[in-house]
């Protein structure tokens, strides 16, 4: 099989309407934040998120945990746990508002923040813990809640990965305290960037709309309950764009077509690379029985750094985009310069050795078919 042309590790995927709702939000006189589409998109996300209590879009995943540590108000020596294998605004969102990072590391089989490994970083000083679902399969939140609970420590979910994902029929970005979800680019359901706030405790509502909106009243001004606002508190400009809303409400009406069509592509690799993996001491995702993923992402863990690298070549040589992920961040210049450098072993040995496929939505089988030839051929060293 020729393949004429290269086949990305991402694309995104349109539905029918974008365009058309784009249209609707320019002519509707608002194109700024919190206009119709926004409350549109808001209302949808609740009804297929039956469990959220409130959400608010915002125009970033990181923005949204910007939101999250502003409410948490750091004071000196505050300390935040988080796992060292996540996407850097896991923790920079904290660091950025004052709190010292500990870092976790990970499970070896989900990827996931330790659960078992918390506990031991908990000090006076812990505030709260911050959990990041990985591909969109849950951590042990049952075990975290626990912890969370008995230390008196507020739970944030990253849920960038994991939205309409479950942990034991429970949505993930519900059982925690907050919860935030990206609409990027690279994620199931987009609008180019964008982002959302799930607040599931009632003393975070007030203050969360308030930071939202550059720390004014705004929102109960908007809403006619004071007759003018005025600035009361910290907070930035983390409103989405409602052009961006429109587009993004066009996606979420789509989103069972779209989740569909991913977990088919998912399990079309699982079953025609299991055969390989087992023989060549590969290893393919870990999804427990307790877990129903998003199917955000499908990966590959090498036996070593050498032959993630060699395998990225090979594949690129065939016309085939398959990239790494996240360089563990206990590692990072920043945290070596300023913090203590937390020993996190496996988080290293998985940044070195895990290889993500090209999914999207727009894939073909016949292009799937050679990517898994392809793998297939490859010589493990």
């Amino acid at each position: 099989m020729i393949i004429k042309k290269n086949i990305p590790f991402n694309k995104h995927f349109g539905t029918e309407n974008e365009i058309k709702y784009i249209k609707n939000s320019i002519n509707s006189g608002h194109i700024s934040g919190r206009g119709p589409f926004t409350h549109k998109s808001e209302k949808l996300l609740k009804d297929k998120i039956p469990n959220s209590k409130k959400i608010l879009l915002t125009t970033s995943c990181t923005h949204a945990l910007e939101i999250s540590a502003i409410l948490m108000n750091f004071k000196k020596g505050d300390e935040v746990i988080v796992p060292s294998y996540t996407f850097v605004t896991s923790a920079l969102a904290f660091f950025m508002h004052g709190a010292k990072l500990v870092f976790a590391d990970i499970r070896q089989d989900t990827l996931n923040i330790d659960e078992n490994k918390i506990e031991s970083l908990i000090t006076k000083n812990t505030r709260c813990i911050v959990v990041v679902h990985y591909a969109g399969v849950g951590c042990e939140m049952q075990k975290i809640m626990k912890i969370a609970k008995k230390n008196n420590l507020v739970v944030i979910e990253d849920n960038a990965h994991g939205l309409f994902g479950k942990y034991k029929n429970k949505y993930l970005g519900t059982i925690g305290d907050l919860s935030t979800l990206s609409f990027h680019e690279t994620k199931n359901i987009t609008c180019g960037e964008g982002g959302a706030i799930l607040i599931n405790k009632k003393k975070f509502y007030n203050n969360a709309e308030i930071i939202l909106e550059k720390g004014t009243n705004r929102i109960k001004f908007s809403k006619g309950l004071i007759n003018k606002y005025s600035w009361i508190s910290k907070g930035s400009s983390y409103v989405l764009s409602d052009i961006l809303a429109s587009f993004l409400y066009s996606q979420l009406k789509n989103s069972n077509k779209i989740q569909n069509k991913r977990k088919l592509i998912w399990n079309y690799y699982n079953n025609n690379l299991k055969n390989w993996s087992n023989a060549n001491n590969i290893l393919l995702p870990y999804i427990p029985d307790h877990c129903q993923q998003s199917f955000h992402m499908f990966y590959i863990i090498l036996p070593n750094k050498k032959n993630r690298d060699l395998l990225i070549n090979f594949l690129l040589k065939k016309r085939i985009q398959a990239i790494f992920h996240y360089l563990p961040l206990n590692l990072s210049k920043v945290i070596k310069k300023d913090f203590k450098n937390n020993n996190c072993p496996i988080s290293k040995n998985i940044s070195e050795r895990i290889l993500r496929l090209p999914f999207f939505n727009q894939i073909k089988i016949n292009q799937l078919n050679y990517i898994i030839k392809e793998i297939r051929k490859f010589k493990i060293k």
